[in-house]
This record gives C-alpha cells, sequence and structure tokens, in this order.
C-alpha cells in the first residue's frame, strides 16, 4: 500500500484544531486538555491572524489530509534602527514536527518558507528563541548566535 504523499501549504481557518494539537506538543502535552486558558486564546489569535499574509505566515505540512509539521512566522513592527533599518522583524516560532516524522527536511522546509515569506513582505531579519535541539536546523537555515540575551517579564 502507498503511504500518503507530504506536501507544503499554508494553513487555512480549517487546520485551526491540528495545529492546536501541534503546538500543545511544543509544550509536551498530550494534546486533550481543551479547557486550557492558553487554547482558548490561542484559537482566537489564529482564527483572526490566518488569512492576514501581511501580518503572519502558517506554513504546514500536510501527509494525506493530517498535519505532520508547522511553522509560525509574524510580522513584529518596532522602531527602524541600525540593525532593523525598516522597524520590520519577523519572528519564527513554534516549529515542530510530530515525533514520528522527524528526519524527513519538513523542518528545513518549513523554515525556508518563513524566510521566503519575511523576504516578500520586507522583512529586515528574522529572529527566533531555538532549544538546544533544534539548533542544528536553524545554524544550516544561516542563523547566528547573537550577543544579545534576551530577558523576559511574565505578567
Amino acid at each position: 500500500m502507498d503511504s500518503p504523499s507530504s506536501f507544503l501549504r499554508v494553513a487555512t481557518a480549517d487546520d485551526g484544531a491540528q495545529l492546536l494539537y501541534l503546538w500543545g506538543l511544543l509544550f509536551d502535552e498530550d494534546g486533550v486538555h481543551d479547557d486550557e486558558p492558553w487554547r482558548s486564546h490561542a484559537r482566537k489569535w489564529f482564527a483572526r491572524y490566518v488569512d492576514d499574509s501581511d501580518a503572519a505566515r502558517f506554513p504546514v505540512i500536510d501527509r494525506g489530509g493530517e498535519i505532520v509539521a508547522t511553522a509560525i512566522g509574524t510580522l513584529e513592527l518596532g522602531v527602524p534602527n541600525p540593525m532593523c533599518p525598516r522597524g520590520r522583524t519577523v519572528r519564527l516560532a513554534n516549529v515542530i514536527t510530530v515525533p514520528q516524522h522527524r528526519g524527513c527536511g519538513y523542518g528545513t522546509l518549513l523554515v525556508a518558507d518563513v524566510i521566503e515569506w519575511a523576504k516578500s513582505i520586507n522583512a529586515d531579519r528574522v529572529d527566533l528563541s531555538s532549544t538546544e535541539e533544534g539548533r542544528r536546523l536553524y545554524d544550516k537555515a544561516g542563523f547566528v548566535l547573537t550577543s544579545a540575551p534576551r530577558m523576559k517579564l511574565v505578567l
């Protein structure tokens, strides 16, 4: 029996549930706790931005109707500066492939797609935060570790 073919496409509004499941896997969740507050916010956020190709990009790897990998690119507007002349940065986040489909190059395809989208909307750069596990993928794509540590304040 032939295995389903895999292809890269942009997510649609109908993909929300599958994407929420994958995003849950990023946080070591089993994907079944639909009552968690972040999921409600993520669902609304996705519905707002899924069709706004100037503000966000949601590439997915579709394998026979099942999404097995995804990434997110979002445009962040800031004050123009020497490192970001137009003040346009794309944030690359939530790059994930379900465990049984890792090692197929899907992450590489997704990252390249977000980079091409960033170029198409005249972004100055693409920023990301990486786990040690994901670092090799980003190194191969040309990302470099910067000296500016990130800080955050959780509200």
